[in-house]
């Protein structure tokens, strides 16, 4: 925004409240604050002043609590102010209206948290993670993006740079004082070091799945044959009526789609279409349906009925399979003639139940809890968890090293080796955001809310 700009948004929910806030930051805040209160001297800083909103004609709007923030002092960097009027959303509308008559301007989406970024406030992964913990909907993705916006991230890149930076000194040295009397060029330590620094920014990387996850749900498909309970499953795992519940095989002919949390987890549940040989063409379209979510499912309960013999699975869904991705639920066990199943896909964990009677559940979400606990947790770097923006940035970083490694197991020159090290120190500076790159800053504060 240019230099002379004040900005103001609304920084709570619109609707009926109790209390509003409404933000502003930019040069006119002090002025702001003396003539919206009619004060003659300057309002205290960091401080909560109950005060009347006075508009620019004169007429009492509101009382508020007001608080003003000086340069330096707060969340963007710049003089900032709060004003928490009363939550009627026409009083909010009339004091942003007097607002943008005494000069200021609507602020755009992540414009304070960018301008709290372009004044040195926080780096560029803390910035993203305000976002994250707006929009967090489980304990996990909060408790991630909380460790983030407290620099995580920021400090995990300062300690790559720091080991990669010492890996160049070492070479580097060579280059600026070749007629010294330095000890012969070791190049064993530098490459143990890169290949080091390349694994574990790889195991980063990896990390890219776990934040999807977490804040789009894990991917979970009940699937079996024609009813063996799979629609009374996701009813009574979500507690509602999601599904239609049938005797006649073939009730659901397309997935059905719903949100749960297991323990601190966000779950997608999937109810599919039952596998068997289809009786008409729709019936098809809802199996094809079904093996086409397989592809990006993460994880599988697989329903069946005690009583039946075993199904044929599409050998597509028996490669998707695993013991850490599936369940395999018995279920109708309440029946006299029900069997074990152990012995069917026996690497796979199995869990006992009898939905119509509501047993067996307890022991499916603990068993499925732990599953997805051990699968998720499992090689996460010192707890931090990067997004798709920073893994594209530390791909470019390992690119880079790659080649520098092989030139130093070449013999070639230090100077090309080095130039290739730099280019990875600029990659991993992105995540953070040390590059001047406007249009990727705009794409990534649009997607922030207003007054954020």
């Amino acid at each position: 925004m240019p230099a002379a700009d004040t900005i103001v948004a609304l920084s709570s929910p619109s609707g009926e409240s109790a209390i509003a806030l409404i933000r502003l930051s930019g040069p006119a805040c002090a002025e702001l604050a003396l003539a919206i209160t009619q004060r003659s001297q300057p309002l205290k800083k960091r401080y909560a002043h109950f005060a009347k909103y006075i508009d620019v004609n004169g007429i009492q709007i509101d009382e508020c609590v007001i608080t003003y923030y000086t340069d330096g002092q707060s969340f963007t960097g710049e003089s900032m102010l709060e004003i928490a009027p009363h939550g009627n959303p026409m009083i909010v509308q009339k004091i942003l209206a007097d607002l943008m008559a005494r000069g200021c301007r609507p602020a755009e989406p992540g414009e304070f948290t960018r301008t709290a970024f372009l004044n040195g406030r926080m780096d560029l992964s803390q910035a993203e993670a305000i976002s994250d913990l707006i929009r967090a909907r489980s304990d996990r993705s909060l408790e991630v993006a909380q460790r983030q916006l407290h620099g995580s991230v920021g400090r995990k890149m300062s300690e790559l740079t720091e080991r990669l930076l010492g890996v160049m000194a070492q070479l580097e040295a060579y280059i600026d004082f070749p007629e010294e009397d330095l000890p012969g060029e070791d190049q064993v330590g530098p490459a143990s070091e890169l290949r080091k620094l390349i694994e574990e920014m790889g195991d980063l990387i990896e990390t890219q799945r776990y934040s999807a996850l977490l804040h789009e749900g894990i991917k979970t498909l009940i699937i079996g044959e024609p009813n063996v309970g799979k629609s009374s499953l996701i009813n009574a795992l979500t507690g509602a009526e999601r599904s239609i519940v049938s005797d006649i095989p073939g009730t659901t002919r397309d997935y059905i789609s719903a949100f749960m949390m297991l323990g601190s987890w966000r779950i997608e549940i999937l109810d599919t279409a039952g596998l068997h040989e289809a009786g008409d063409a729709i019936e098809k379209i809802g199996i094809d349906h079904t093996i086409e979510q397989a592809e990006t499912a993460d994880f599988f309960l697989l329903v069946l009925d005690a009583n039946l013999p075993y199904p044929t699975l599409p050998d597509s869904l028996l490669q998707r399979i695993n013991p850490a991705n599936t369940i395999v639920i018995e279920n109708k066990t309440d029946l006299p003639s029900a069997q074990s199943c152990a012995d069917f896909l026996p690497d796979l964990q199995h869990v006992r139940t009898s939905l119509l009677k509501r047993k067996g559940l307890a022991d499916l979400r603990e068993i499925w809890q732990k599953s997805i606990d051990a699968s998720l947790t499992h090689g996460q770097n010192d707890g931090v968890v990067v997004n798709a923006r920073h893994a594209a940035s530390l791909g470019e970083a390992v690119d880079a090293l790659e080649l520098a490694s092989s030139k130093l197991k070449l013999g070639d020159h230090s100077e090309l080796i080095v130039a290739d090290m730099r280019e990875a120190v600029e990659h991993i500076g992105q995540v953070v955001g040390r590059v001047d790159n406007e249009r990727m800053l705009d794409r990534l504060f649009k997607q922030f809310c207003i007054g954020k």
